[in-house]
């Protein structure tokens, strides 16, 4: 059940970074009272969270295959 939370926190983060690294690239406005929109260091930030969420999920779905 926990790797189970840590795969699907995992896509969140992915998401979450996804949509800062569109903000920050001016290739998404929403909200459009967003502060990230048009500043590159969001895009940076959000490609490191994009990173971090696909290797939580790939590594707890590794461990499910490894039982």
């Amino acid at each position: 059940m926990l790797r189970l939370a840590f795969t699907i926190l995992g896509i969140v983060i992915f998401l979450m970074g996804t949509l800062w690294t569109l903000q920050g690239l001016e290739l998404v406005s929403w909200p459009a009272s967003s502060f990230m929109i048009g500043k590159r260091q969001w895009a940076y930030i959000g490609v490191l969270a994009m990173a971090a969420g696909l290797i939580l999920a790939w590594l707890m779905q590794r461990r499910r295959s490894d039982r």
